[in-house]
């Protein structure tokens, strides 16, 4: 009497209830995989903040430091004033064609953004195809 009784309520839900079951996985695992998403949003937010602040940090006191070198050593060198200016040109327009360089090199070469979602849901991807798989063999 009791596998009787197993089997009416194993077959009492039916496909209904077997394609209700799947929906509500499916919107829970997409829930979680947008909830991830939004996390790696925030992070990416705040990094490119920080970047650009420490970047502009860095930018200012590069200036200002060149500008007062090139000061100093004008007054140290006064009576040669003019080959100091014009060999502090050449090293600040060298050192900016190494910058503007290493810029373009960055900027052709991104991040991979969003990676660990992107894996999320490939790595989902692969187990409904072996689900399917499965189910389509056992019919």
């Amino acid at each position: 009497m009791s596998e009787t009784t197993a089997g009416k309520r194993a077959g009492s839900g039916g496909l209904f209830a077997g394609a209700t079951n799947g929906a509500t996985a499916l919107l829970a695992t997409g829930r979680t995989r947008l909830e991830l998403l939004g996390n790696e949003l925030k992070e990416e937010k705040l990094r490119a903040v920080r970047l650009l602040l420490l970047s502009q940090m860095l930018a200012f006191c590069a200036a200002l430091g060149t500008v007062l070198l090139v000061a100093l050593l004008v007054v140290v060198y006064w009576e040669n004033r003019a080959i100091v200016l014009a060999w502090s040109l050449v090293l600040i327009l060298a050192c900016g064609g190494f910058a503007y360089t290493a810029l373009q090199r960055a900027t052709r070469r991104p991040d991979r953004l969003f990676a660990a979602s992107l894996a999320e849901l490939d790595e989902d991807l692969r187990q409904l195809k072996r689900a399917a798989g499965h189910e389509s063999s056992a019919d």
